[in-house]
Parts: structure tokens; sequence; C-alpha cells
């Protein structure tokens, strides 16, 4: 097992966030690019998989003259996206206790998840299709059947606009409560440092607590990976990057014993 050893602390009570400054958010981006800057084939590799799958999603898209649509798939990618982060957790502990990270270390980070972890990531899966069908309704009444592809989409119509709007408005109140529910379940789980009930309790805990400092790591991850999934071939490194960020603000919010006093990542 590559994964931090730490004892399991099943009541959510034990599960304390730490205080957090700005600068933890800063220092966490530096370290998601450090990794990456020492595995960038591994984690390019990785991420290669759903910028193929967001390049198909995209033609689909095109084919059908339905583009406006896409900016919902890219909201829609940040509800999925905890499934994904078992395999970079992986590497991520690997490198953390300089070992070498190879490719069988990401199957082994979603082999080792436990149970909880994959019932997080089954409401993560479904509220994006729940998302996905709202905003296809939304597009129904507000675009209609008229065609619009990629090119046209460029011309940023009022009727896109309005869509755009009410899409995002409407998604991020999905895209809050999993976030609130997620950001720190999953890790919590994934370390066995908690189970599902007092994982989410938590997560929930630390974000209404440490509220604006997670909100700004929040934002910085939508952002970055909204963008990224509208001009797809950034995610290759975007997608990792943020990843193994979101591992060490993880750290930060809810520091193993051992690493209260690790020193900043260089």
């Amino acid at each position: 097992m590559s994964g931090p050893a730490s004892p399991p602390a099943h009541d959510s009570t034990q599960l304390r966030p730490a205080p957090l400054a700005l600068a933890d958010v800063g220092a966490a981006l530096r370290f998601g690019v450090n990794q990456f800057r020492r595995i960038p084939l591994l984690s390019m590799g990785f991420a290669l998989l759903f910028v193929a799958i967001g390049a198909l999603m995209f033609a689909v898209l095109e084919f059908g003259e339905i583009a406006p649509m896409s900016l919902s798939l890219a909201g829609g990618f940040l509800l999925v996206g905890p499934i994904l982060l078992a395999g970079f957790f992986s590497v991520s502990d690997k490198l953390r206790h300089g070992r070498h990270a190879n490719f069988g270390d990401i199957w082994d980070g979603f082999r080792r998840m436990p149970r909880g972890g994959w019932v997080v990531s089954f409401v993560c899966g479904l509220l994006f299709l729940i998302w996905i069908t709202d905003a296809g309704i939304l597009y129904g009444f507000m675009v209609g059947r008229e065609p619009i592809g990629f090119l046209r989409l460029l011309n940023i119509e009022s009727v896109v606009v309005s869509y755009a709007a009410y899409s995002a408005t409407m998604g991020a109140v999905l895209a809050f409560i999993l976030f609130a529910v997620s950001a720190f379940s999953i890790p919590l789980i994934y370390d066995r440092r908690a189970q599902l009930v007092s994982g989410v309790v938590a997560s929930v805990r630390a974000v209404f607590g440490r509220f604006g400092v997670v909100m700004v790591w929040g934002l910085s991850l939508a952002a970055v990976i909204m963008l990224s999934v509208l001009l797809l071939p950034l995610l290759l490194i975007s997608l990792p990057v943020m990843a193994y960020a979101s591992r060490e603000f993880y750290f930060r919010v809810f520091p193993l014993d051992a690493e209260r006093n690790r020193p900043e990542p260089a």
C-alpha cells in the first residue's frame, strides 16, 4: 500500500479541520505543479483517457449541432471529478514518500478505495446524470432545435449567453452541495481515517468551518478545470496538477499527526 499510514478515525468529532490561510491554497497549487513536473508522462497518460472521452463528447455535440451544451458538460465534469482522484492519490503518495510511481499505482489507488468512497463516487455520477438531463431540458426550452455548431458558438449570441447564465446558476447549487460532501470525505475514506457517514460529516464541517479559504480553493479548482475542459488539451496538465494539489490541500485541512510540522513543499 502506498498511502500514508494512519489509525482509523471513524468518529467525525476526532476530525477537526486545522486553521487555514489563503497561503495554503497557493502552497497546495505549487505542490501540485511540483509533483506533476516529477512525473509528467505518467500524469498526462492517465489524463489522456479523459481528454479522449471529452473529445468524443464534443464531436457528438458538433454532429448534433448543440454546441452550447459543451458549457454544461464543462461544469458537469466537476461533478464526476472526485471519481478520478483515487488513481492520482496513489501516485501522489508514492512520490510523497520518495518512491517511483508507475501506471500500476493508478489501478492500485482505485483497488484500495473502500466501499464508502465508491458510494460517494456513485452519488457524484448520479448527480452528473441529473445535471445533464436538467441542462438538456433547459436547452430545449431556451435554444430549441436551432442548429448551433462550435463555429457559430464563437459569435456569443444572446440566446447562448442566457442559456449559459441560467444553467450555471442551476449547476452551481448542485456543485456546491457535492463539493461540501465530497471535497474531504473522499480522501478521508481513502486513507481509512473515516467511514462514509463520518467522512461526509467531517467534510461538510470543514467546508463551513473554514468557509472563506475553502471557497477560494473550490472556486480556483472549478475555474481551472472548466476552462481546461473547454480548451481540452489543457486538461492533460491541469487535471493531474489539480488532483495532486487537492491531495496536499486535504492534508493541510486534516493533517496527519506525523505531518503537522512537515516543511513547506519546495
